[in-house]
């Protein structure tokens, strides 16, 4: 039995047809689709028909993606030059808009994100960039969601990955932070010494009103010179005025002193 050729030409025909006719999409990708250029919508993900050579379709993958800023020299609110780089991780959140609302979204992401950083460091002072990297981060952040939301785009985290100081700038800081210890040492030792102080005031003022816990105080300390044999004690004269209780005191703590000597 003869094939018809029209029939066979027919059939490739209807089989390129459908063979161009059908896409699919992974679940994270999405296909923008044009026909004649003008704008039909958004498909996927999964198996979806489109009309040979009158629809075209744009891929757009809505994971998310790392945009490495390469390192530049950024100038400080206090005129100290640095050297930055950051790590920008964002997504597609509307395939359409991020075709249709911007050329290249990626590229135009990448130099947006490097305006954003010289200008988010360059309104804060060296001191402010080291210690509150976090604060920053959050405000660029802010910045770039703001300014990418009408391409379809959402920032989810900025991070300053390395800020590099001058050598000299480095010297400057150490001589700083040497420079605070010394102080902190100086301030420890004063606040030492003015306790010192007052608790030997409070010492004194006791002793003025008890002439005899001056003398007991005395002998204790003669005891414990009694324990090198080798020295020579000499001690203050009597007072004159005494309380028989203290003159007992007195006695008992000489009697000890002798005795240990001995």
């Amino acid at each position: 039995m003869d094939l018809n050729p029209t029939l066979i030409a027919g059939a490739l025909l209807v089989a390129l047809i459908f063979f161009f006719s059908v896409k699919i999409t992974r679940q994270y990708e999405r296909a923008v689709v044009f026909r004649f250029g003008k704008l039909l919508g958004e498909r996927g993900p999964g198996l979806f028909f489109i009309v040979p050579i009158a629809d075209r379709i744009v891929k757009v993958d809505l994971r998310v993606r790392e945009l490495d800023v390469p390192r530049q020299t950024v100038i400080s609110r206090d005129n100290v030059s640095i050297d930055v780089d950051a790590v920008i991780y964002y997504k597609v959140t509307d395939s359409t808009r991020a075709i249709v609302e911007v050329e290249d979204y990626g590229a135009a992401t990448a130099l947006l994100a490097q305006t954003t950083l010289r200008d988010v460091l360059g309104q804060n002072e060296l001191d402010t960039i080291l210690s509150n990297r976090d604060e920053l981060n959050t405000e660029i952040q802010a910045i770039l969601d703001a300014m990418t939301d009408p391409w379809g785009i959402r920032v989810v985290t900025a991070t300053l990955r390395d800020v590099s100081l001058p050598e000299n700038m480095l010297r400057a800081i150490a001589r700083q932070a040497e420079a605070e210890r010394e102080k902190r040492a100086r301030i420890i030792l004063a606040e030492g010494e003015y306790q010192a102080s007052r608790r030997m005031n409070d010492a004194a003022t006791l002793y003025e009103e008890k002439p005899s816990a001056l003398k007991l105080r005395e002998f204790q300390t003669l005891t414990e010179i009694a324990k090198e044999k080798n020295l020579i004690v000499v001690s203050t004269g009597a007072e004159s005025a005494r309380t028989p209780g203290d003159i007992c005191a007195t006695a008992g703590l000489a009697k000890a002193v002798t005795e240990r000597r001995g």
